[in-house]
């Protein structure tokens, strides 16, 4: 059994390149082949998003705090609150919504 205490791996700043606005990237876990599954907290201050990006092996979102948006190519723009799950493959933007909005 591996445990990984709380707080023992270093936050990051989300890189300019992938995220607009001020993320917190917190790893959880990673493993290697053959599952290649990674987990991480992901803290979006009010109005950051993502650049357009996909996931050729999916993407679960746990919303756990604030309000966001989310966007599938071609889609519409969706809301999400805490409490929700979205999944997906090919994501547009990933978000979160000015402080004014509530859950």
């Amino acid at each position: 059994m591996e445990i990984t205490r709380s707080g023992s791996q270093p936050s990051a700043k989300g890189p300019a390149e992938y995220f607009t606005g001020t993320v917190r990237i917190d790893p959880l876990f990673q493993t290697s082949d053959p599952e290649r599954a990674l987990g991480a907290s992901v803290t979006f201050e009010p109005c950051a998003r993502t650049a357009g990006h996909t996931h050729p092996r999916g993407q679960i979102l746990i919303v756990t705090a604030g309000c966001g948006f989310v966007q599938s190519w071609g889609g519409p723009i969706e809301r999400i609150r805490p409490g929700e799950v979205c999944g997906a493959r090919q994501v547009r933007s990933i978000g979160t919504a000015p402080r004014r909005l509530r859950p």
